[in-house]
């Protein structure tokens, strides 16, 4: 397959993505599309669902990034995998999750990933950053109760900001009593994780559960 070249940074703030994602019908997307759900958002290349979907077979996998040719080349290779649990979607999360998971059955949505995003890392630049308080509000409404959020970068600033807007929702309640997990829970890590570590450099994780009494 050819290299696809992209840009590595793209502004959700511009006019060409303003334009909301439309639902999915879902039963044409999965083969069994009442299987639990993981949402992973800024997939990039999509490798890490493309593992994942592969290990748990169970469940179903939903990719969201903002840059199209990498979409259309994952959904290529999963085609070639002849993978059924698995789809990409291009679109802007922060104007499309509502349309995309107004649809879902209830509960279906029971984990999502949100993993080394752009950092942006002027300040004049911050509502670019993916992890929004309107975003965090609308995982919480849609995700199933006892449903997790993963959060992970290389960037110390950008996740503290990614586990602080959790922690301020109250619909999510923080797993672990350290300032950030050790170790990854998911059975896959990125590239970008794998290539950190290998340097030698820290990666800040935090995970987040959907409670019970959450409205």
């Amino acid at each position: 397959m050819a290299v696809v070249r992209v840009r590595q940074h793209v502004n959700p703030l511009a006019k060409k993505y303003q334009t909301p994602a439309n639902a999915l019908e879902w039963e044409k997307v999965y083969s069994q599309p009442n299987q639990p759900l993981h949402l992973d958002i800024g997939c990039a290349k999509g490798r890490f669902l493309l593992q994942m979907a592969q290990i748990e077979t169970d469940w179903n996998f939903l990719g969201l990034e903002i840059r199209e040719p990498l979409v259309v080349e994952a959904n290529q290779l999963r085609c070639e995998l002849g993978l059924t649990n698995l789809h990409y979607l291009f679109c802007n999360v922060n104007n499309s999750l509502k349309s995309l998971l107004s649809s879902l059955p209830t509960g279906t949505l029971q984990r999502v990933s949100i993993q080394f995003p752009d950092p942006w890392f002027k300040n004049r630049h911050a509502k670019r950053r993916v992890v929004q308080p309107e975003l965090v509000a609308e995982l919480a409404h849609y995700l199933a109760v006892g449903g997790v959020v993963f959060l992970q970068s290389d960037i110390e600033f950008v996740a503290v900001e990614m586990r602080d807007r959790f922690a301020e929702n109250p619909a999510f309640e923080r797993l672990g009593t350290e300032e950030w997990l050790t170790q990854n829970p998911l059975p896959v890590a990125t590239e970008r994780e794998i290539g950190t570590q290998n340097k030698g450099e820290p990666v800040y994780r935090a995970m987040f559960v959907k409670k019970p009494t959450a409205a």
